[in-house]
């Protein structure tokens, strides 16, 4: 993404049923960055990968060899769609808000983003249409709480 014409990277951890788990705007795309990511993450989680899924970029094979985790770490062809599709939300609401205006904009949109769209977003195509409602309705009861509360 670009914010003032110049190019910025999101980096977004999703786990293995398209859940995001943490995001991250940085200028830089680089080892030093992905190591901010992988321990932030990590950090957060508690509990040890069984695999870490990225694209070909190489910081992520330094940083995860440095981690210890080398051998979780995986670059096959496709195996990171499920990531990728996950910035198609994100690309909506940025074109809807007209491009984020800062850095400091954008990581603050986007960690409260994250969270929202774990909630609300079902997996319809996974389950029956009872069970949808039955989340829908959960999740807005959810919703309704914590917006109440502010």
């Amino acid at each position: 993404m670009n914010i003032g014409g110049k190019p910025i990277y999101l980096w977004r951890a999703v786990e293995g049923e398209g859940v995001a788990l943490d995001v991250l705007v940085q200028k830089r795309r680089n080892k030093c960055a992905a190591l901010r990511l992988m321990r932030k993450l990590l950090g957060n989680q508690g509990v040890r990968p069984t695999q870490i899924v990225t694209d070909k970029l190489k910081s992520y094979g330094a940083v995860l060899r440095d981690l210890g985790l080398g051998h979780l770490h995986d670059t096959g062809l496709r195996l990171n769609n499920r990531a990728e599709s996950s910035h198609v939300p994100i690309r909506r609401r940025e074109r809807k808000m007209q491009r984020f205006k800062s850095q400091k904009s954008a990581l603050r949109f986007l960690s409260a983003h994250g969270p929202i769209y774990n909630l609300l977003n079902v997996h319809r195509h996974l389950i029956s249409r009872p069970t949808l409602r039955t989340f829908r309705n959960q999740a807005m009861v959810e919703w309704q709480i914590v917006t109440a509360a502010t």
